[in-house]
């Protein structure tokens, strides 16, 4: 199972940019879908974008669209999430997530039960 470990979150004022990255151990790194999940205190995990596995195909959730961009570096075995616009909506615990060879439509990829191994979490804090 693939180990995770996100960084780069931070405190930013509302409309600053931040990058997240997550760092994936183990190998076959591009055999996995990558996601970044968010969860703000007292509300359910939700999904935010997601990069299919081999590459090429993205989906993002409509309140981040136009404003983050997901991106993957197979040779690194790394994923980032490009936030930019930030909002204080966004503030939450940013999560990076994986899972072998799955894809779908928005909502099978969206859904958190879809996904295997998790990251601790990174906190994004946008002020207003």
């Amino acid at each position: 199972q693939v180990q995770l470990v996100e960084s780069g979150g931070g405190l930013v004022q509302a409309g600053g940019s931040l990058r997240l990255s997550c760092a994936a151990s183990g190998r076959a790194f591009s055999t996995y879908t990558m996601a970044w999940f968010r969860q703000a205190p007292g509300k359910e995990r939700e999904f935010v974008a997601a990069s299919r596995w081999g590459g090429g195909s993205t989906y993002y959730a409509d309140s981040v669209s136009g404003r983050f961009t997901i991106s993957r570096d197979n040779a690194k075995n790394m994923v980032y999430l490009q936030m930019s616009g930030l909002k204080p909506e966004d503030t939450a615990l940013y999560y990076c997530t994986a899972a072998t060879r799955m894809w779908g439509t928005i909502a099978t990829v969206s859904s958190p039960l879809m996904y295997s191994s998790w990251g601790p979490g990174t906190q994004v804090t946008a002020s207003s």
